[in-house]
């Protein structure tokens, strides 16, 4: 009962401390990937039985601009107990507004640090989201990476919409599982809004990483590092995949370009003394 109650100390202490970066008004943390790990195991899943399940975001210029579109997702991103700047530019954003020491945290490097401390932890994980053949291939992956990985559970919805008894079914089985972390693939806005959705009806900490599970199961592969340090993964990805990705980023990439600049504008103008 003592550690508990240390462990809520230090998740209240983490919550006032919490540094957050607004970005065309979704509110990003300031932090590494080492510290995020360590927040996510050591403090959010020791709280889930008294405050309930978390959900944390991986933010990139997609995420950023669905949420500038939509007040109800910005609400939902907003809400999450924990949201990483993914994309290299989410982290040019925040040394923009002051945050020198900002850091990257990809979706695929929090992944991994977590399911490592959670083979070192022994605490149970899950994947939700895919298909059938990826989640196999994930799951042999991480098991001849991890070899005390427990892998409770792995489930590949439909790609529609579910009826009430398959989700309570999903619900069942991950909740029967006892797995502490749930790697939620759905890809975005929708594995936003289905872990805001499930908050209150999952034991666990979600954690939507996207088409984290397509590279851990060599389905995708990664920009070189040379790219990625550029910020420029995006067009690497788009050169990959020009029909799925063109008009996502068509429509959001220029858009997201022009509001930081605006707003990096606004931040220099100074009031001239007549």
């Amino acid at each position: 009962m003592e550690a508990v109650e240390v462990k809520n100390i230090e998740e209240s202490n983490f919550v006032q401390k919490r540094k957050r970066i607004s970005i065309l008004g979704m509110k990003t943390d300031v932090i590494s990937v080492s510290k995020a790990a360590n927040h996510i195991t050591d403090q959010l899943i020791p709280s889930i039985h008294q405050t309930g399940s978390k959900y944390v975001c991986a933010s990139n210029v997609h995420m950023c601009m669905e949420s500038h579109d939509d007040n109800s997702f910005k609400e939902i991103v907003n809400n999450a107990d924990l949201v990483c700047p993914d994309g290299r530019p989410m982290v040019w954003a925040q040394k923009m507004f002051g945050e020198k020491n900002a850091k990257q945290v990809r979706g695929y490097d929090i992944t991994l640090a977590l399911c490592a401390k959670a083979a070192e932890l022994g605490i149970p994980v899950g994947f939700y989201g895919a298909t059938k053949k990826h989640l196999q291939k994930i799951q042999n992956v991480l098991k001849k990476e991890f070899p005390r990985l427990k892998i409770n559970c792995a489930i590949a919805p439909p790609f529609r919409t579910l009826t009430d008894t398959e989700d309570q079914r999903d619900i069942d089985q991950i909740n029967n599982s006892d797995v502490k972390i749930l790697f939620v693939g759905l890809g975005c806005p929708k594995q936003e809004r289905w872990m805001a959705d499930h908050k209150d009806k999952l034991n666990c900490v979600m954690l939507g990483v996207g088409a984290v599970f397509d590279f851990i199961a060599g389905e995708k592969k990664h920009a070189p590092k040379f790219i990625s340090n550029t910020g420029m993964e995006w067009l690497f990805r788009l050169a990959c995949e020009p029909t799925r990705l063109a008009g996502r980023y068509l429509k959001h990439n220029p858009r997201f370009v022009w509001h930081m600049a605006r707003n990096h504008l606004k931040k220099q103008k100074t009031p001239i003394s007549l």
